[in-house]
């Protein structure tokens, strides 16, 4: 059991570090292009961004699961950015739908399948 709760961890963490490096690299790049700052942000970003991919290999999932859980995670985390860096905190609805996709990944990644041995 031990052994199961060290691999859900391990994912969660792998999960909240890859939208750490696609959101602030996006970010970066956002405001290189969008916010007028210095074109250093925006290799910086790509960098990130190019480190992100390659965490998401980390995962032990197929590709495809990986990538449409990592779709809630993702949601979650952008809103709290959007909370954190540009002060607009997320209203009803952003919490409801952020709740939402969490469950959806949570069924997507963790519910045990047939002939699947990641756990």
């Amino acid at each position: 059991m031990e052994t199961k709760t060290k691999r859900i961890f391990m994912t969660i963490f792998l999960f909240f570090i890859a939208g750490l490096f696609e959101i602030g690299g996006a970010y970066l790049i956002w405001l290189w292009l969008r916010e007028g700052f210095i074109w250093i942000l925006g290799i910086l970003g790509l960098v990130i961004l190019f480190s992100y991919g390659v965490i998401q290999t980390f995962q032990p999932s197929h590709f495809h699961r990986i990538y449409a859980a990592y779709g809630g995670v993702f949601i979650v985390m952008a809103l709290f950015w959007g909370w954190i860096f540009d002060n607009i905190a997320p209203d009803t609805f952003d919490l409801i739908g952020a709740f939402i996709a969490l469950i959806g990944a949570g069924i997507i990644f963790y519910w045990p399948r047939r002939g699947e041995k990641i756990w």
